[in-house]
């Protein structure tokens, strides 16, 4: 793989079982046991994966996180933590992570969601290319597939690696009614049971960066009591 992953986690036990099964898969991992030289150290760095606690020592999980996604909305972030709350694996996927495990858990599991992370992350730099000429227009929004970009007027919004996913899937099904789960499947990659209500979360935001008024969507519409549908194109 040759990937480079930033492990922030201050248990070193864990943190060093992590960098164990990385290892295995031919990745270089740094490890930073404090959540402020964590984001330092990401924040200098070049990284393909971030595996990040919640409870850090100096700042929180939760804070590190909004900050990595303000100038890296598209590299694969992974949360992990003791608490196993519905509300705390929710706030890690609102918040932008592309996964969750709670501890204690699984050494397969683990590397099998970091499999899946590189190979989404993988998929969608391979069709950067190929897909640069796709153009999904609709009204006034604009996605450009290969340069995953959506302009809006004229304008690029700022959307966050799922964000443009989901959108990505919705305009890609025009009309087509899904209800939460199906999302999870489809754009998540496998089922979170009990997440459903971060795909409410997205598709809120959605409707902040893209619709003139969320209130009323021209693009994201509801479904009563089914799920959600993207406007069929004209």
């Amino acid at each position: 793989m040759n990937k480079k992953v930033l492990i922030i986690e201050d248990d070193a036990d864990i943190a060093g079982l992590l960098s164990l099964q990385l290892r295995d898969l031919d990745c270089q991992s740094s490890i930073c046991e404090d959540g402020k030289a964590g984001l330092t150290t990401f924040l200098n760095g070049s990284f393909d994966l971030v595996i990040l606690d919640i409870m850090l020592p100096s700042m929180n999980g939760i804070d590190i996180c909004k900050e990595i996604r303000k100038t890296h909305p598209q590299i694969p972030l992974m949360m992990l933590t003791a608490k196993s709350s519905e509300l705390d694996r929710v706030l890690g996927l609102e918040l932008g992570a592309d996964d969750y495990l709670t501890k204690p858990f699984s050494v397969l599991e683990f590397v099998a969601r970091v499999k899946a992370l590189f190979r989404r992350s993988t998929l969608r730099d391979d069709n950067r290319p190929s897909a640069a000429a796709e153009i999904i227009s609709v009204g006034d929004l604009r996605i450009e597939t290969g340069s995953r970009q959506v302009l809006l007027d004229g304008i690029e919004i700022k959307l966050t690696a799922k964000e443009f996913d989901l959108l990505l899937y919705f305009a890609t099904h025009p009309g087509q009614v899904f209800n939460r789960m199906q999302l999870l499947d489809q754009v998540w990659g496998y089922s979170h049971e009990g997440y459903e209500h971060a795909v409410n979360s997205h598709i809120n935001r959605l409707r902040a960066k893209i619709e003139k008024n969320p209130a009323t969507p021209e693009y994201i519409l509801t479904a009563w009591g089914v799920g959600y549908k993207f406007r069929p194109l004209a």
